[in-house]
């Protein structure tokens, strides 16, 4: 869920997205493909910048979402998948793309949280996570995240970054209050590299991840979910968000995006 942007207007305050009732955030969430920012072709290349995963592979989809990608994860590789997300529905949506799909055999949903992850040491070949690491911050996930994985384990993640050293001043203040931790794609792959990952990779995901596939979705969406909760300021105050978001991005995307970022545990 794209929650980087996460300033709230109710009643003429601003607010924290995480202040709000989780099952209002998540009723709206789930009535979208994506949670986020992103595309299947983003998935696979992605995918192929990490290469094969057998069958005896066990690769970790952490802030699944309702599962556009694990969906990927799991037609693409013989691997076995464990899908987490702290939203029950999410992960409930995200087994019935699989069994839709004939793959869930493969897939294990997990109810759980990313700062407390319920795996082993050096257990997982692959850690993936699209426009999620946010919600511990980039350079604390590579760190905790890096004990998970084996020696040369992978992990890519997509990641919000700036696109540009000089940003308008709008956009800058928007997104430092959103999000402290964006950045610039050299100071990610630094960070990567301070917390021990190799081979590092990185590729800016199209503007159409976020107009065609992320806000355009959302307008219907938004029309519904107004239409169940009238009067309801939180609602109305979440819709205004993403509503706002998708503006911003209208105007200043040349200065941000989000982007995949793909590295192997040394």
């Amino acid at each position: 869920m794209n929650n980087e942007n996460n300033n709230i207007l109710v009643d003429g305050n601003e607010s924290s997205i995480h202040d709000f009732d989780f099952a209002l955030i998540c009723e709206y969430f789930s009535s979208v493909k994506r949670q986020g920012p992103g595309s299947d072709e983003a998935t696979r290349k992605a995918m192929a910048t990490v290469g094969d995963m057998g069958e005896n592979a066990v690769v970790a989809d952490l802030g699944c979402g309702c599962g556009s990608q694990t969906l990927q994860l799991a037609l693409g590789y013989k691997a076995r998948i464990k899908a987490l997300d702290l939203f029950p529905l999410f992960i409930e949506k995200t087994m019935e793309k699989c069994r839709e799909a004939g793959v869930a055999d493969r897939v294990e949903g997990i109810v759980g949280d990313m700062n407390e992850l319920p795996f082993e040491p050096e257990s997982l070949d692959l850690i993936w996570s699209e426009g999620a690491i946010y919600n511990i911050g980039f350079e604390r996930g590579m760190r905790e995240w890096h004990k998970c994985l084996r020696h040369g384990g992978w992990i890519a993640v997509s990641e919000a970054s700036w696109l540009s050293d000089q940003r308008p001043e709008e956009i800058e203040q928007f997104w430092n209050e959103a999000y402290p931790e964006i950045d610039t794609i050299y100071n990610k792959v630094e960070q990567m590299r301070k917390t021990g990952y190799r081979d590092i990779s990185t590729f800016v995901l199209p503007d159409d991840c976020w107009t065609k596939n992320f806000y355009e979705p959302q307008v219907e969406a938004q029309r519904l979910f107004l239409e169940r909760h009238p009067g309801n300021a939180t609602a109305e105050g979440l819709v205004a968000n993403q509503r706002h978001e998708a503006e911003l991005f209208s105007r200043y995307h040349d200065y941000y995006g989000y982007v995949f970022y793909i590295g192997r545990k040394e």
